[in-house]
């Protein structure tokens, strides 16, 4: 079996990806600081696939750590999900977003370097391409991001392509996905952010479940056909799913840099979600409307062509789908891990 090491694997995209590598026969090593993940997440995938991955607890940043893990496991390949994800946050602390998004990402390339290990799947955001031009977004439009998140997700993008440039037995998947929700449909694992929601939806399913008063909509003026701002919802097992395509893709492109948006093609404003939302819990799910939050941009969806004609991939699961599961995880586990 080919192993891969997949950093942040206790984190909300990194389990669900484990989950369908170890379905689809990898030996699996996750390598998290659990700074912003749970333990217990690695339990819940171990129960899901039947297998359990091994679980290194370690900040990528840390050049020692990552060269004991890379060195004991022997991957064959890295999916990197390792980082900070507020926008908010990002705006508020651009320094420390740099020094953690980049700086561990750099760490993490020369220690692959080092090792031999070549093929690298990277978790980015279509915040790299802050206000579009044109809609749907196409990997070719331009990247320029709103705020210090997307900087740091556009910066590690040039930094593969760079290292892939000069030396061709590297290769590299840069997966652009939107706005990931939902939840593995067992319930057994799910997002479980630390502190306040940074996002939407895992911000309401926690006023569904009493955590929270009410939503925080920010912005009911945009130029939007309900003034709420539009994205691209795509259900975190599809988007797993993508990982698996582009990792298996990578096998025969030496020397290549692929880049893929792993979107629906397709855009729900806020008050849909809400209303998805609503539908799915059964519960009121009270919102108050505030202004704009700085770094937002008023419509975002992808154009996901370019993974579908070359990975065959596509995302196949419905808004209901993604709150049904969502709810299923967050109902279950009022507390997250924690419960």
């Amino acid at each position: 079996m080919a192993t891969v090491l997949v950093t942040g694997g206790a984190g909300y995209i990194g389990s669900h990806t484990c989950v369908t590598l170890l379905e689809a026969g990898y030996e699996v090593a996750v390598l998290d600081s659990l700074a912003n993940s749970s333990a217990a997440a690695i339990d819940a995938v171990a129960e899901i696939a039947g297998r359990r991955p091994r679980l290194d607890v370690a900040d990528c940043r840390d050049e020692a750590a990552v060269e004991k893990v890379m060195a004991e496991v022997r991957p064959d390949a890295v999916l990197h999900f390792a980082g900070l994800k507020s926008v908010p946050e990002s705006v508020a602390d651009p320094l420390g977003y740099y020094r953690h998004n980049v700086g561990s990402t750099a760490v993490l390339l020369a220690v692959m370097e080092s090792c031999g290990v070549r093929r690298i799947v990277f978790s980015s955001s279509a915040t790299v391409y802050g206000l579009p031009d044109t809609l749907p977004v196409p990997e070719t439009a331009p990247t320029r991001p709103a705020n210090p998140y997307g900087s740091t997700k556009l910066v590690i993008e040039q930094m593969v392509a760079d290292v892939v440039r000069a030396d061709p037995r590297w290769s590299a998947a840069l997966l652009r996905y939107f706005n990931p929700v939902g939840a593995h449909p067992s319930g057994l694992i799910g997002e479980d952010p630390e502190g306040v929601p940074g996002n939407l939806m895992p911000y309401l399913l926690q006023v569904a479940v009493g955590r929270r008063a009410n939503l925080p909509l920010y912005g009911t003026d945009y130029p939007t056909p309900d003034g709420t701002a539009l994205r691209d919802y795509i259900h975190v097992m599809d988007l797993a799913e993508g990982h698996l395509v582009a990792l298996e893709n990578l096998e025969s492109s030496a020397g290549q840099v692929h880049t893929y948006n792993l979107g629906t093609g397709r855009a729900a404003s806020v008050r849909e979600v809400i209303a998805a939302m609503r539908e799915a819990t059964g519960h009121s799910l009270p919102y108050e409307e505030l202004e704009r939050r700085a770094g937002d941009v008023p419509e975002l969806w992808a154009d996901p062509t370019k993974a579908r004609s070359e990975l065959g991939w596509s995302a196949s699961r419905t808004l209901a789908e993604m709150c049904r599961d969502a709810w299923a995880w967050q109902s279950a586990h009022p507390q997250g891990y924690r419960s």
